[in-house]
C-alpha cells in the first residue's frame, strides 16, 4: 500500500518515491510547457493547425483567443510544476496529481462535450495515453506504508 499522506508532503520528508515518477513529472511539464507556448504563440493558437477547427470570421478570432488563454494557464500550471522539480521536491506526488487531474479531467469532458472534428487532436490521443502513465506515476511517487 501507498501512504497518500505524501501527496502533501513536509518539507523535512523529502521527495521518497520512485526516480521515474520524478522523471514522468519532468517530461510532462517539458510537454505542458511546448503546447502552453504553441497555444499562445501560433497564428491560430493551434486551434486549426493542431485542433482541426474552423477559425475563419469573428467567432474563428474569439477561439484563437480562447486557445492563446488556455497556454497561459497551460504555462502557468507548468511553472508551478518547475518549482517542484527545481526547488520543492517533496511535492512531486501532488504535481503529478494535478497533470492526472488535467489531463483525465479534460478526457471527462470531452466525452460530455466533444470536440466536432475530422481527426481528433493530439490532446484526445494524449489523454488515453498520459493518464494511466500519470496514475501509475502517481501511485509509485508516494513512499510505501510501514507494514
Amino acid at each position: 500500500m501507498r501512504n497518500i499522506r505524501y501527496l502533501l508532503a513536509q518539507p523535512e520528508h523529502g521527495y521518497r518515491g520512485t526516480a521515474a515518477s520524478f522523471w514522468v513529472l519532468v517530461a510532462m511539464t517539458v510537454l505542458a510547457t511546448g503546447r502552453s507556448l504553441v497555444h499562445i504563440f501560433a497564428n491560430d493558437g493551434g486551434a486549426n493547425s493542431i485542433a482541426g477547427l474552423e477559425v475563419s470570421g469573428d467567432a474563428g478570432d474569439n477561439l484563437v483567443h480562447l486557445f492563446a488563454q488556455w497556454g497561459l494557464e497551460q504555462l502557468l500550471l507548468a511553472v508551478v510544476a518547475w518549482v517542484i522539480i527545481a526547488r520543492y521536491r517533496f511535492l512531486v506526488p501532488a504535481a503529478l496529481l494535478l497533470q492526472l487531474a488535467d489531463w483525465g479531467l479534460r478526457a471527462v469532458i470531452a466525452e460530455f462535450k466533444p470536440l466536432i472534428v475530422d481527426d481528433p487532436p493530439p490532446g484526445a490521443i494524449g489523454n488515453m495515453i498520459f493518464v494511466p502513465i500519470l496514475a501509475v506515476a502517481l501511485w509509485f511517487s508516494l513512499p510505501r506504508t510501514d507494514p
